[in-house]
């Protein structure tokens, strides 16, 4: 049998989840390569089933409700926000910046958490694109993950998701396969990763992978990232030590281990 009418339905839900999107049918259709009857067969049948609604004045498709309550059901099962939200809060507070929680979900890693530290001048806040999968490849988060893994896994990985568009990212974005084992290599030597002007420009991060007893295979990875006038090196090396020593943290209550490592796998951004 085949599955390709529930690939085409979830990749429609994906699209209209970018930045909480309203598109027309034709913009649909051109952007997901359908043509516009399979799009509207697709679309009719997501509104029969609750995921989409349709606005009267403007014929344009727009996710309902359904899909972020069912998404906040599971965050809630997850037990983060009992859990880990509190030492998130904590070190955003103590740092007085933007601090963010990914968990590996098979070959894909996705940010899951976050709470912010800054409170005034430069407020950095990534944007509202910055959700779901993370881009690997230029992240301190997406690094400190990849350290963690056989090198042919992690080329892979990277390859599959492609290094994208560079007018897009950050002036020092890394654009090859050398350069990444280059920084994968730094990464495991220091304890931590750092993105500097990467994700974008005039952002710095450093992240480390949550790893029970330090060792094993990644089960997410904590990140702190704020404008680079204020992430110097010098606030980047101050940070690590408190860094760490949440990450550790968090591998010692990490709520999904008594399910395995990860989020239940399946087949298959930026900042921080």
């Amino acid at each position: 049998m085949s599955h390709i009418p529930a690939e085409r339905c979830l990749d429609i839900i994906g699209l209209l989840a970018e930045g909480a999107n309203t598109l027309p049918l034709g913009e649909i259709a051109e952007r997901l390569s359908l043509p516009k009857s399979g799009a509207h067969r697709l679309l009719s049948t997501l509104v029969d089933l609750g995921w989409v609604a349709k606005e009267p004045d403007t014929s344009f498709y727009r996710l309902t409700m359904r899909l972020a309550v069912m998404g906040q059901r599971f965050y809630t099962a997850t037990g983060i926000p009992n859990i880990c939200q509190p030492i998130l809060d904590r070190l955003a507070q103590e740092t007085r910046e933007f601090v963010r929680l990914a968990v590996a979900d098979g070959d894909t890693l996705v940010w899951l958490a976050q709470a912010q530290g800054a409170t005034a001048g430069l407020i950095y806040q990534p944007p509202s694109s910055a959700t779901g999968r993370v881009t690997v490849y230029s992240t301190a988060t997406g690094k400190a993950w990849l350290s963690t893994m056989p090198r042919e896994r992690a080329i892979q990985i990277v390859t599959d998701m492609g290094f994208g568009d560079a007018d897009r990212q950050g002036p020092n974005v890394v654009r090859s396969i050398d350069d990444l084992l280059k920084e994968l290599t730094l990464t495991e030597q220091r304890g931590y990763a750092i993105a500097v002007s990467e994700a974008e420009p005039g952002v710095s991060a450093l992240a480390v992978p949550v790893r029970v007893n330090g060792v094993g295979p990644a089960l997410g990875t904590v990140s702190v990232a704020g404008p680079s006038v204020r992430m110097t090196a010098a606030q980047i090396e101050a940070i690590a030590p408190r860094l760490q020593s949440t990450a550790a943290e968090l591998a010692g209550l990490w709520p999904l281990r008594s399910g395995g490592t990860t989020l239940p796998d399946r087949r298959a951004a930026r900042v921080a």
